[in-house]
């Protein structure tokens, strides 16, 4: 471990503040979800083109990170996320003032390009500071931290709509941005020495992100977190028509269902802060994508059948449980080994579920807002890859590399 590494209570605050930063993306996504059926009528358009000013600040997050990724590994975590969060604060104010649906759409993708620079800068430092068993002990407070947004933000998003337009939402957000970076300026140390920052060259860069496409067992964490990801975007951006349109509760009632699946991430993220040293963190990764499935079919069969809300709500709960577990031990075990490039790791681990998240968004719109089905689909056919994706390229590929060592060792 790194001798600067924080212990005790400075151990705490940096847990605060990275979490914090963690928490702008949940924020970005999840506060104006509540006013989706507000905007559609305000600006007079459709659910789907709602649900791509969703899709555009899905891509802004993943683009920005596969930015602001390699930055970091060149200029250092603190000035550049300085800059992003500046960004974000204007970003924050064009969506309160935009005029139409396109306009909002374009602010959005700004808005989540911007909001990149807290979820990557903020994996990075916590690489650049701990490894091993104490990396996956701090990142699970960090995400204990972070898992809040998704309670916190979705409440808040009614609670703003009950005294105001959906405007006030981005207003709020700006306020966020404001206060994060007058935080940063004053409590985040720099975290990458000059000594350890990668040449400021395209190629380097480039060679850096060729050498993490080749690694098989980085690209298959990768990939079955990102489609994992995709499956909790389709929630994200379905589950506010399926409620409100389909079983008729208000923003309000809608806010703490919602909010309620927070529970879950924390559930799940804490398990693993509790056992990581006595339960390997490939057998958190396994159990949390049987999870995965089986919650994604029963939810499917469940909004098929058109059941009551509870026996929907109860199969999304214990996605959004595997999401937690799953997204932990998957990043943990893919940037373990990448050392000085931690900023473009963690960049290419935040672009995929971004870039997939994005595509999977637009999808439970295609039958109209008053079915779940195409969201039930999608949420169990992504949970369905993730799963592929562990057991072709990560399992296959350690077998593998096990297989060849022993032949070598035999002769």
């Amino acid at each position: 471990m790194n001798t600067n590494t924080p212990s005790g209570k400075k151990r705490i605050q940096l847990a605060l503040l990275l979490g914090s930063l963690g928490l702008l993306g949940p924020f970005t996504i999840d506060t104006y979800l509540p006013s989706f059926p507000t905007i559609v009528e305000d600006f007079d358009t459709t659910a789907s083109l709602v649900q791509i000013s969703l899709t555009a600040c899905l891509l802004g997050l993943g683009l920005g990170q596969l930015f602001i990724g390699p930055l970091s590994d060149v200029k250092g975590r603190r000035k550049p996320l300085l800059f992003f969060l500046c960004l974000y604060l204007l970003a924050s104010i064009l969506c309160s003032f935009a005029p139409n649906i396109y306009f909002l759409i374009i602010a959005r993708f700004i808005q989540g390009f911007s909001a990149a620079g807290g979820l990557v800068v903020s994996r990075a430092v916590v690489r650049d500071l701990f490894s091993g068993k104490e990396l996956t002990k701090f990142f699970t407070l960090m995400v204990l931290v972070g898992n809040l947004g998704p309670i916190i933000a979705p409440v808040a998003g009614g609670i703003i709509l009950s005294f105001t337009k959906w405007n006030g939402v981005f207003i709020v957000l700006a306020c966020i941005g404001a206060i994060l970076i007058f935080t940063v300026s004053l409590k985040l140390k720099e975290s990458l020495p000059v000594e350890k920052r990668v040449p400021s060259n395209l190629p380097q860069l480039m060679g850096n992100f060729g050498s993490l496409f080749k690694d098989r067992e980085f690209m298959g964490y990768a990939f079955t977190q990102g489609f994992t990801t995709a499956g909790i975007f389709a929630y994200v951006s379905g589950i506010p028509f399926v409620y409100q349109n389909i079983y008729h509760v208000t923003p309000q009632q809608f806010s703490l269902l919602f909010g309620v699946n927070g529970l879950a991430l924390i559930i799940g993220s804490q398990s693993i802060g509790r056992f990581t040293y006595t339960i390997p963190e490939r057998t958190f990764l396994k159990i949390g994508l049987a999870i995965s499935n089986v919650s994604g079919l029963f939810l499917l069969i469940a909004l098929l059948l058109k059941v009551p809300l509870i026996a929907v709500a109860i199969p999304i709960f214990f996605f959004v449980l595997s999401i937690s577990i799953i997204g932990t031990t998957s990043f943990t075990l893919a940037i373990e080994s990448q050392g000085h490039i931690a900023g473009s790791a963690s960049a290419l681990l935040g672009l995929l579920p971004f870039v997939l998240g994005s595509l999977s968004a637009p999808l439970v719109g295609i039958a109209g807002s008053y079915t779940g089905i195409p969201m039930g689909v999608t949420i169990f056919g992504s949970s369905l890859l993730a799963f592929l994706s562990y057991f072709v390229l990560v399992r296959r590929g350690t077998i593998g590399v096990q297989r060849e060592k022993s032949t070598k060792t035999s002769f």
